[in-house]
């Protein structure tokens, strides 16, 4: 990552958005300053994952189909944010691999459980943040965004972040430890969500 440019991008996105629409973060202390965490966060639009990130000052890494690392531009752009590539041929395995370097090396990841946009509302929670959480340790924030479905100008753009959630380290965690405790994550992630007002269905 090139913390430097990660900070201007930032610090630009945070202006236009705030410019465009609006925005306010709320609790954003819920997030470490340091050490490795994970922000497990609904998902209703392309712009969340900006969103997320600009409501406190830490970076915060994602994983992207590697696919995306050769195009022109766009490759040298998400290098420098620290994204990490994915090879989807490899299955969820990989993905788990790549999350665990990430948080063995001190950083933010984020992660949308519903694994896609959710705009019907009526997609589960899968179990890669509480899996994670196992394997790392790592703490988990639950976050909420609203706004951003219907995004217009001078309609609030909102995100939410909640208190840590430790679940139990384990080396082979079992379904319905996984199940448990990502119903909770979920559980939490729809409470802030209905406490920024939601988006709606």
């Amino acid at each position: 990552m090139n913390r430097p440019f990660y900070d201007v991008s930032r610090a630009i996105c945070r202006l236009v958005i705030a410019g465009l629409y609006g925005f306010r973060a709320v609790d954003a202390h819920n997030v470490p300053a340091s050490g490795a965490v994970i922000i497990a966060c609904n998902h209703v639009s392309y712009l969340d994952p900006v969103v997320l990130g600009i409501g406190f000052l830490r970076p915060v890494t994602y994983l992207a189909k590697k696919e995306l690392f050769a195009i022109p531009v766009l490759g040298p752009v998400i290098v420098g944010l620290g994204v990490y590539p994915l090879d989807r041929e490899a299955g969820g395995v990989a993905a788990v691999r790549a999350a665990l370097r990430a948080l063995k090396e001190g950083r933010c990841v984020g992660i949308f459980p519903e694994g896609t946009r959710n705009l019907s509302g009526e997609i589960q929670g899968k179990g890669g943040a509480a899996l994670l959480g196992a394997l790392s340790g790592a703490p988990i924030v639950p976050a909420a965004i609203a706004g951003t479905r219907h995004a217009r100008p001078f309609h609030q753009i909102r995100v939410a972040y909640g208190a840590p959630i430790r679940v139990e380290r384990k080396r082979k965690a079992e379904g319905d430890d996984l199940e448990k405790w990502t119903a909770e994550i979920m559980r939490r992630i729809r409470a802030l969500e209905e406490s920024i007002g939601g988006d709606g269905r």
